[in-house]
């Protein structure tokens, strides 16, 4: 079966990565776009999801990667129309939302998908096995992006509900969550928040076990970074194992030796789950990473730095 699917919200992710994505899976057709500001070649377009279900196009599903704090409304209305919905991540501005987006999939009896793309390189699988039965003592997480590669000219990532650098950030704990053989907790968290913006422009954050053994575990979040940039998990096991995931979750290595290294599929990898999860009839939403991005804002002591311009 093919499904056919529009996508909301036609930014820099869903131009990068997610329509040639589509594009490549011969399960899914992309049959329109909506956004205010662009369009696509070859595709009807609309401004609106209410334009769009109003316009009587045959769709199976959406994939909704507007900014998080519209998603909800948007959900609703698509699930309530009949439709599958694939959310990009983060998934929504607090755990109330996301949980409401997925009660009301259940409710209608819909699939929800709630994607962490930095999940679903090999390497990340693989770690996650090493790891598993293991105790980690000791946790270095070194996320440094350049903002204005990314995000050019997104306001909407410095206001309220943004995420700010936590929108990188949340990717190293999608992977954290998925491969940690224990449940982890902040601890504590410092937020370093630019004069004139509302979100952080870097965290340094510290992990802890809810057992309360002692633990060398934390994270430092930066999107200041220019040039290469860096995308690196360091963990050392109770036992001695050192692995290490490196450049995204892409290289595994094991004690010093490269055990497994993959070529960035992410987001061929999503849509080809999400094609399974609609062929089972299956949702599949993790809140995990959300919970520790939103502990990181509750514990969080600020940090006011200088302008970011």
């Amino acid at each position: 079966m093919t499904y056919k699917i529009a996508i909301i919200g036609l930014g820099k992710i869903a131009m990068d990565q997610h329509i040639p994505a589509i594009t490549k899976n011969k399960k899914f057709k992309l049959v329109a776009g909506v956004s205010r500001n662009a369009s696509l070649k070859d595709v009807p377009h609309f401004t609106s999801l209410s334009e769009l279900l109003a316009s009587k196009i045959k769709l199976d599903c959406l994939a909704i990667c507007t900014p998080p704090s519209v998603r909800l409304q948007m959900a609703i209305e698509a699930l309530k129309a009949g439709l599958d919905v694939l959310i990009e991540k983060p998934p929504t501005p607090t755990m109330g939302e996301l949980f409401a987006m997925q009660a009301f999939a259940r409710k209608q009896k819909r699939v929800l998908y709630a994607t962490w793309h930095s999940r679903m390189n090999a390497a990340v699988e693989e770690a996650r096995v090493r790891l598993k039965g293991k105790r980690v003592t000791q946790l270095k997480i070194t996320w440094r992006e350049d903002v204005r590669h990314w995000h050019p000219g997104q306001e909407w990532i410095w206001q309220a509900g943004g995420f700010g650098v936590f929108d990188p950030g949340i990717n190293a704990l999608s992977i954290l969550t998925r491969i940690m053989p224990q449940e982890l907790f902040v601890q504590s968290a410092v937020l370093e928040t630019p004069a004139n913006k509302a979100t952080p422009i870097a965290a340094q954050i510290k992990f802890k076990h809810g057992d309360g053994l002692a633990s060398d575990m934390s994270a430092d979040f930066d999107w200041r970074q220019t040039g290469e940039q860096t995308w690196k998990i360091e963990m050392t096991t109770q036992d001695g194992m050192k692995l290490n995931l490196l450049k995204g979750g892409t290289v595994l290595e094991i004690n010093g030796k490269t055990i497994l290294e993959a070529p960035m599929e992410e987001y061929e990898l999503i849509y080809k789950h999400f094609a399974k999860l609609l062929k089972d009839r299956k949702s599949d939403v993790d809140a995990a990473p959300l919970q520790l991005v939103c502990d990181c804002f509750m514990l969080g002591q600020p940090k006011l730095v200088a302008e970011f311009l």
